[in-house]
């Protein structure tokens, strides 16, 4: 039987209910990565359990000609996304640098110390269609953040997720996400400055 797939997955990308480690990923690194529960830790991340297809958010294609990725994909909303809440995960290929592909445009630093990412370029889940909000709104409304997921057998899993903003110390993100908004994140300068270096 064919597992389900969220509505609107594009053929001949893999979906994901968990991440795919790369071969190449030494066991030091993994050991940083799949914790045991029994190691004594007091995380600062929350622990979360969490599997897809993901009901809270929906793939759309983008129509708007003004949108900067027309033509393409987004993320939306599909209920009321309140500030702080866990969305979902970023799930993709967790590699580190010998097993990095420098053209993708989906890649996610998992541990920059390790120089461990997550790239979403030919697997993953829902999270790969989210949007930078450059072009489309005034600033972000979701970002990520560290997550611990129990994924059974005393096992927690180090992974990015994402979450809603919170509603700020002014208060004005206080409505959260409301339902057909799209989910942007802030890919970050890093990431612009590496895209007009490639197209140099």
């Amino acid at each position: 039987m064919q597992a389900q797939l969220p509505t609107g997955w594009p053929e001949g990308t893999k979906y994901l209910r968990a991440p795919s480690y790369s071969k190449k990923l030494p066991k030091d690194k993994l050991d940083t990565i799949l914790l045991s529960k029994t190691a004594g830790l007091s995380p600062k991340e929350p622990v979360l359990t969490t599997r897809g297809p993901y009901t809270n958010v929906r793939i759309t294609q983008i129509q708007g000609a003004s949108h900067p990725a027309h033509g393409q994909y987004g993320l939306l909303a599909q209920q009321h996304l309140p500030p702080d809440s866990f969305i979902l995960p970023y799930l993709g290929y967790v590699h580190d640098q010998s097993d990095v592909d420098e053209k993708s445009d989906y890649d996610l630093s998992l541990d920059r110390e390790l120089g461990v990412g997550v790239d979403a370029s030919q697997m993953g889940n829902e999270a790969r269609f989210i949007n930078d909000y450059r072009g489309i709104s005034s600033g972000p409304n979701a970002e990520f953040r560290d997550i611990l997921v129990d994924v059974g057998f005393g096992i927690l899993e180090k992974r990015m997720g994402v979450f809603v903003l919170s509603a700020g110390k002014s208060g004005k993100r206080a409505k959260g996400i409301n339902r057909g908004d799209e989910i942007l994140v802030s890919y970050g300068k890093g990431f612009w400055a590496g895209r007009q270096l490639a197209a140099s």
